[in-house]
């Protein structure tokens, strides 16, 4: 039952791709916002029980309402919608039927060290046809983030991540680690409404040029 609505929740993303290719094509910058986790998979949780999947989602929620208030709105479309576990490859595959124009991974960070603090932006570690960009728009959206926000950084890192690995060929793409969990001060920044949609406006304004 439960591979069955993995399916279903998928199905239904497909279909909003078959609704853009049904329209006109958009001149704007097709934007696939990859929320981390979901469903069984609460990624990491803080000591006050807030989760990663329901952080990010609210963040990719957030982008979603600010960018259709722009005079032209970015082609944005998030690899889940909802509380729902989508397997890595589904999110890739997805960002190659969209034919997207970037790849934005949102996660929250987690330490056994409680004073860990900041955030981390991350590119696929290999030479590849769209690194360079890559890691031009994670240090603009790093940038952004502490300049606005106040976010200590923790620099633009290199991995091995499937869904960078899966993408990167196709588009440029980043992973985004928006503060920890684990650290009081920075769990309770990121559990309060205000804040969710500073951290939303802060990563549109940087992915929109």
């Amino acid at each position: 039952m439960k591979k069955v609505l993995k399916n279903v929740s998928f199905v239904f993303l497909l279909l909003k791709m078959c609704i853009i290719f049904g329209q006109e094509t958009s001149t704007q910058k097709r934007i696939v916002i990859d929320v981390g986790h979901g469903g069984k998979d609460a990624g990491a949780i803080g000591v006050n029980g807030i989760q990663e999947k329901d952080v990010v989602l609210n963040i990719a929620n957030n982008i979603l309402k600010l960018n259709d208030k722009l005079d032209k709105p970015l082609d944005i479309y998030l690899t889940r919608y909802t509380d729902t576990l989508i397997s890595l490859s589904d999110r890739t595959r997805l960002t190659k039927a969209l034919k997207a124009d970037l790849f934005v991974s949102l996660h929250c960070n987690h330490s056994n060290n409680a004073n860990a603090k900041g955030i981390e932006v991350y590119a696929y570690r290999k030479q590849t046809n769209h690194l360079k960009e890559s890691i031009y728009i994670g240090y603009q959206i790093e940038k952004i983030l502490c300049t606005f926000i106040g976010y200590e950084s923790r620099g633009v890192k290199f991995a091995n991540f499937q869904v960078l690995r899966e993408t990167i060929n196709y588009c440029p793409s980043v992973l985004l680690e928006l503060g920890f969990l684990s650290n009081k001060d920075e769990r309770n920044f990121i559990s309060d409404v205000t804040n969710i949609g500073l951290i939303a406006n802060s990563i549109l304004s940087s992915i929109q040029n």
